[in-house]
């Protein structure tokens, strides 16, 4: 599976931490919303505005519990296809 292929339900992997950039509400900048290696899963596809060609994937990743958290923005070099 390739990036340009993902759909709503799919499952995807964080590359790396994912830490808020200041976006989050309820959250301070500089924490972690998602570790290396958490599962989540895809629930909206888009585009930035200022540039139609990349890709914006909503995930909401898995914590510890196995509960799904908010819904995160990420791009495609914030995600891996397999664990």
């Amino acid at each position: 599976m390739k990036f340009e292929d993902l759909e709503i339900g799919d499952v995807v992997y964080a590359a790396h931490d994912i830490v808020d950039d200041g976006s989050m509400p309820d959250k301070e900048m500089g924490d972690i919303l998602a570790e290396k290696g958490s599962r989540g899963v895809v629930v909206n596809l888009g585009h930035l505005e200022e540039q139609p060609t990349t890709a914006v994937f909503l995930v909401r990743f898995e914590n510890e519990a196995l509960v799904l958290g908010s819904p995160i923005g990420c791009l495609k070099e914030d995600l891996k296809l397999e664990a």
